[in-house]
């Protein structure tokens, strides 16, 4: 915005807006400036929203709401540039923001001449009119003179600004032509105190700690008044007109700034909890005829823990029976001024003495604010008849008051507790008693046994013993006095570990039948009654790349029945003694080292090893000396020399003799019913065991197409029962097996001059593997024809009845059984068939 200049005798003043807020303002003016004059205007609500106090850090210049910037009194610019500060405040939010005013002369530029002008001139000198002023809503009369101007002007028009009116007045001649530049005349409104000062608010409300410092801040009050700023319509002054309650005082007000603070020790939110506080503020300083307002201030006393709890009584009494536990004796309650259900009010108990043995325990009763105590360990009667215990209470939240005041923060009461007497049983204490015991005592020794006591007489008299539990049932124990004696032999290397204690647990009743528990921990006293034992008994030496075998023994007794062992050789042979050598290792070991002309055979090697007490003992190994590089060569032949079942070959012995048994039940079944039949049916075609008894040498065999063998046995011919192949006769037996395909029949095959037995018949191109049956297939082929056999073994050559044929094929059969039976077993024991059939 552009204000028009004034010509005369001075220069020329230009006022330029055109800043940002916040940042420096440049005014363009004249060397000399009269009082309240108008230079410019700043952008206050750009810099700072809301502007509650506007300063000027210079006192020639003058700065009111809007931002017009006057000055105060005649200005001379003695320098070319000139400065100064506009400080706003905003008293709510407590900011403060500057700007930074610069003030710049402009000097006079002469125009430079035309090259055509030659002739000077001489400027016409202009009027400056006389400022003047009015006062703010005048009276009158009207019109109201201002001024008087020595020429005619004509008044076209009017510019507000705030307090201050221009008039632009033109001079011009009868015929219209303009005498001179248009000339503004200014016209200060002079401000009237005609507005109240106004709080920014109508109640406020603020809070404060009780307890707190003289000095606090409560809060800031503040208010407003639109007359002219700096001046004395504006000077606000704050005061307390009123305080509720009213006694004492404890708020002042800063008048400048309206600051809120105390100005007492004894704010008490227990006293009272709210204070109202009638606000005045008033311009002029406060004098008397300023214009006031009021406002109101609620002020509200946080709750601080300022008051100790303490205790109603200083001593309280309880009483509880010796024994009970976690039972309650004793509600504490406690007087607590501070606010409810905070914790500046909970109590926190503690019991200070007398609980050094932890029998008591203390709480807080969340809803009553009360200290329960209660027993959680049994008391004795006997051996306390009360207890005294000092009791402290405190706030969850720590004390506030003054540090003297800290020093007895604590409240402290007595509460002596009684026990009562009860008719108690039998007591076992200590629980555990220990006893000694030499190891290998003579049964009945006697030993002091267990001792309980009578907790009212302290007595053992009339109390009876039991003994509960022995786990090797070693000891028992006198009824009356709880001796203890000896009933087997007892023996330390039986306990396992064998440090441990054996403890055998004891009953003591008394004349009511009351009883208690305890136990007696028996230490066994080791004797020297177990020789160091030696732990090898075969070992395997390979001459090619070892010298020597080291043995190793181990002693049952304690250390000191034990280690260091003494290895010698025993009443060995002169070979031994001059082939084989023996030498310490260590305490628990030796080295059994052989000569090198030794042969390679097994060695039976007798030694004898001592312990550190001399009891001793003799074991004879067995020393392999073999041939080999690895001694697992050599035990895996004596492994195979030795015949040893596993569990799956006694496993299937078991299961063959079960399946005798069955057999057995089968033929007795099949006699009983054999003897109701009158006559044996016919033989059908080559399906049963035809019997033959001649001793003629049967070597008339011929195959038949089908793979089965036929024999003529004294000129007749019968149905053979299987296939013959090359190779029968071997060793002087004739060996016979079922093969799969054909008739499947069984025969006794006889030889003159031979011992007939069952064994593998491999002939034709049938593999052997594929040939042979399954245990269910020849269990399926013998159970429903060992009926109809046994029955034709009951018939002689006529086939009559006969009972002296029973026997004998009855034991064939069973025979036969039993051998593919155990025939499975060869591939498990791992030996020939005949050694099978020799078992």
């Amino acid at each position: 915005r552009l204000v028009p200049s004034v010509r005369g005798k001075h220069s020329m003043l230009f006022i330029i807006f055109a800043c940002e807020a916040c940042k420096k303002e440049t005014f363009i003016i004249p060397s000399k400036l009269e009082a309240d004059k108008m230079i410019g205007r700043v952008n206050l609500k750009e810099c700072l929203g809301s502007v509650d106090h506007i300063q000027s850090s210079d006192p020639d210049f003058r700065v009111l709401e809007d931002g017009s910037v006057y000055t105060a009194h005649a200005v001379v610019l003695s320098d070319e540039k000139r400065s100064f500060t506009i400080r706003l405040s905003d008293t709510k939010k407590q900011t403060q923001k500057e700007i930074l005013v610069l003030l710049e002369y402009q000097k006079k530029v002469l125009r430079k001449r035309h090259t055509k002008e030659t002739v000077l001139r001489r400027s016409k000198r202009r009027w400056a009119p006389i400022p003047c002023s009015m006062q703010e809503n005048s009276l009158g009369p009207f019109p109201l003179f201002l001024q008087q101007v020595g020429f005619p002007f004509l008044l076209t028009g009017i510019a507000l600004v705030p307090r201050v009116c221009f008039l632009i007045a033109y001079a011009s001649t009868a015929d219209g032509y303009s005498a001179d530049f248009p000339l503004p005349l200014p016209i200060r409104v002079e401000d009237e105190n005609d507005n109240y000062p106004i709080f920014t608010e109508a109640i406020y409300n603020f809070e404060v700690p009780e307890s707190s410092r003289i000095g606090t801040t409560v809060g800031v009050v503040c208010a407003t008044d639109r007359d002219e700023p700096d001046t004395m319509h504006t000077r606000l002054k704050y005061s307390i007109l009123e305080q509720t309650p009213r006694s004492p005082g404890l708020f002042s007000v800063h008048p400048s700034t309206g600051v809120i603070t105390t100005v007492s020790h004894y704010l008490d939110r227990e006293v009272a909890d709210k204070y109202s506080l009638i606000m005045k503020v008033q311009d002029m300083d406060g004098q008397f005829f300023g214009l006031m307002s009021t406002a109101t201030c609620i002020i509200t006393v946080k709750d601080s823990n300022d008051n100790l709890p303490t205790f109603r009584q200083n001593a309280y009494e309880a009483s509880v029976e010796e024994n009970m536990v976690n039972v309650e004796i004793l509600r504490i309650p406690i007087e607590d001024k501070d606010l409810i259900n905070t914790a500046n009010w909970r109590a926190n108990f503690t019991i200070l003495k007398g609980n050094e043995n932890g029998h008591f325990k203390i709480s807080t009763d969340k809803a009553t604010n009360e200290g329960v105590l209660s027993v959680v360990k049994p008391l004795d009667y006997e051996e306390n008849h009360q207890v005294v215990l000092e009791i402290g209470v405190t706030n969850e939240a720590p004390f506030t008051r003054d540090v003297a005041l800290r020093m007895t923060t604590m409240n402290r009461a007595v509460v002596t507790v009684h026990v009562k007497d009860q008719d108690e049983g039998p007591e076992c204490r200590p629980e555990v008693q220990y006893i000694q015991i030499k190891e290998n005592s003579a049964v009945g020794s006697k030993i002091n046994g267990y001792e309980a006591y009578d907790p009212e007489s302290k007595s053992s008299s009339g109390l009876r013993y039991k003994i509960l539990h022995d786990p090797k049932e070693w000891i028992t124990i006198n009824e009356g006095s709880g001796s203890v004696q000896t009933s087997k032999t007892l023996d330390r290397e039986v306990i396992t570990p064998k440090n441990e204690l054996y403890n055998i647990t004891v009953l003591a009743i008394d004349q009511d039948g009351r009883s208690c528990t305890g136990t007696l921990a028996v230490s066994i006293e080791d004797v020297n009654d177990n020789p160091p034992e030696i732990l090898q008994d075969y070992l395997v030496i390979c001459k090619a790349n070892m010298e020597y075998v080291d043995i190793s023994a181990i002693d049952r007794d304690s250390s000191v029945n034990g280690a260091p062992f003494y290895f010698s050789l025993a009443n060995t042979s002169p070979e031994i003694n001059r082939l084989w050598t023996i030498t310490r290792v260590n305490d628990t070991a030796a080295r059994l080292a052989y000569q090198k002309n030794a042969q390679f055979q097994e060695y039976f090697i007798p030694v004898a090893v001592k312990d550190r007490a001399g009891l001793s003992a003799t074991k004879t190994l067995r020393v392999n000396l073999c041939d080999c590089t690895n001694p697992v060569q050599c035990r895996s032949t004596a492994r195979s020399a030795d015949v040893i079942l596993g569990k799956w070959a006694i496993l299937a012995i078991l299961l063959g003799i079960a399946l005798l048994f069955s057999i057995l039940l089968t033929l007795v079944c099949g006699i009983v019913s054999a003897r109701n039949k009158k006559a044996f049916p016919e033989d059908l075609a080559q399906q049963n065991l035809i019997i033959s008894n001649t001793e003629a040498p049967g070597d008339d065999k011929v195959c038949s197409a089908n793979g089965f063998m036929t024999q003529t046995v004294n000129n007749a011919n019968q149905g053979f029962c299987g296939t013959m192949g090359s190779g029968v006769k071997n060793g002087g037996q004739e060996t016979i097996e079922m093969v799969k395909g054909g008739h499947q029949t069984l025969e006794s095959c006889r030889g003159a001059g031979h011992h007939h037995t069952l064994d593998s018949c491999r002939g034709g191109a049938v593999e052997v593997e594929n040939s042979r049956y399954t245990y269910s297939e020849w269990q399926n082929f013998t159970q429903p024809r060992l009926g109809e056999k046994l029955h034709l073994c009951n018939q002689d050559e006529e086939h009559m009845p006969s009972q002296d044929y029973v026997l004998t094929c009855c034991l064939n059969l069973v025979l036969l059984e039993f051998i593919h039976v155990l025939e499975p077993l060869e591939s498990l024991v791992k030996f020939p068939k005949a050694r099978m059939f020799k078992l």
